[in-house]
């Protein structure tokens, strides 16, 4: 799977806070009001609202109007997708370190047999 850095750079930043990702997970429930959700942090309405269009730009929540509210959705695929992305990050540096690994075994093994 290629994946394309400028999502992942969005994805990552927006994951990067503890309170949008809370939201996420709030949102993975069901969908939840933006004036809600401001209801469940020690910061204003504003603040929320600005967590929450982060989110949305990196494309894990989405925000529907119903009536007077903003209703807040996560995105199962984004979060999928954040989660492939990790995964191949997470194989890309165990690749490096497994190399890493092989070479100090191949030095130690070289040493060895030079002090013979």
């Amino acid at each position: 799977m290629v994946v394309d850095e400028e999502v992942v750079d969005r994805l990552l930043h927006a994951l990067a806070d503890t309170t949008r990702r809370d939201i996420v997970r709030r949102c993975l429930v069901g969908e939840a009001s933006v004036s809600r959700l401001a209801e469940s942090y020690p910061m204003s309405f504003a603040a929320v609202q600005k967590h929450v269009a982060v989110l949305e730009r990196a494309g894990l929540v989405s925000k529907e109007r119903s009536g007077r509210e903003q209703l807040v959705r996560t995105d199962v695929d984004a979060v999928r997708r954040a989660r492939d992305a990790l995964d191949q990050l997470e194989a890309t540096w165990r690749g490096r370190v497994d190399r890493m690994s092989d070479l100090l075994t191949e030095r130690t093994e070289d040493d060895e047999r030079d002090q013979r």
